[in-house]
């Protein structure tokens, strides 16, 4: 395997050389080794930063993520990542069930076709009174106090 510096590490991953550089302040990626100056990675650290975006898009801190990643080398990492991960699960789960009720919010808009944003009904209801049981029909509008 080939060593990568932080231009391609960079490039391969998505991520801007300082994202990098914090991650490797924070611990997340081991400490870079310095050939001429400048950062360079095992072809490893590709992978390494794929966990830490997956587990950054599944809504695990840093602290979490490094915690995780301390422990990977450690006997009952497997029970720490299963621990963490069924504390993260309600939460991921609220978050789909907000992301489903803005979806449904958006097609309801879009089924209603008034296109007048002034006087949409739709518009005008107040989100807390939004249906929590998934359903896109929007509650009856009731005038301001």
């Amino acid at each position: 395997m080939q060593d990568l510096g932080i231009g391609e590490l960079a490039r391969q991953t998505g991520l801007r050389p300082s994202a990098l550089r914090y991650y490797e302040s924070l611990g997340l990626l081991p400490a870079a080794r310095r050939e001429g100056g400048r950062r360079v990675w095992p072809a490893t650290a590709l992978r390494r930063v794929a966990l830490i975006r997956m587990s950054r898009r599944a809504g695990f801190t840093l602290a979490e993520i490094r915690g995780l990643l301390d422990a990977s080398t450690a006997r009952g990492a497997t029970q720490q990542w299963r621990a963490l991960a069924e504390r993260k699960l309600p939460d991921l789960d609220r978050v789909v069930r907000e992301t489903q009720h803005l979806r449904d919010a958006v097609a309801a808009c879009l089924a209603c076709g008034c296109m007048n944003f002034a006087d949409c009904e739709l518009l005008a209801s107040d989100p807390a009174d939004a249906p929590d049981d998934g359903s896109t029909t929007a509650p009856e509008s009731t005038p301001e106090p």
